[in-house]
């Protein structure tokens, strides 16, 4: 896949800055003309996979959070959020509906990749336990042909 655009963000695990990952992304994707529908689509894909991140991948922890993120000429978008924390031991399962590894008074939902996988059109994760955890994310975005920029 061939980017027109990319942008690479790292940013400290706090979940402070998952707000600021969204509105990352968000300004990003603005030259696209991006319908209201997929800006908060992708909003939210991010969003969880920045969570899930900072919560389960560093535990609270400190650590270091990336985000990349690239588009097509076509508008076909891919979102990258890595973390080098703990990993996920058994990926199918974390994937899911209500599968969990918050501990304690964390209440979450254990829905995170069903969120992420109903708003994108694909959620592909690559993960191992001390290794860290790959979420990619991809998106076709509706055509505007004139809103789509060009390399010169």
């Amino acid at each position: 896949m061939e980017f027109i655009n990319e942008m690479r963000l790292d940013f400290e695990a706090l979940p402070e800055n998952e707000a600021f990952a969204r509105l990352a992304v968000s300004g990003f994707l603005l030259p696209l003309d991006p319908t209201m529908e997929e800006l908060a689509d992708v909003k939210t894909a991010v969003s969880e996979a920045v969570t899930n991140a900072i919560v389960h991948g560093y535990a609270g922890g400190r650590g270091t959070v990336r985000l990349f993120a690239g588009y097509t000429g076509g508008g076909q978008l891919r979102v990258d959020v890595i973390d080098r924390g703990c990993g996920i031991a058994d990926v199918q399962k974390a994937r899911q509906p209500f599968f969990t590894t918050s501990k304690g008074d964390q209440e979450r939902s254990g829905m995170g990749f069903t969120v992420m996988e109903s708003f994108m059109d694909a959620v592909e994760v690559e993960s191992g336990p001390g290794q860290g955890t790959t979420v990619r994310l991809t998106k076709q975005l509706h055509p505007r042909d004139e809103a789509v920029p060009r390399r010169a």
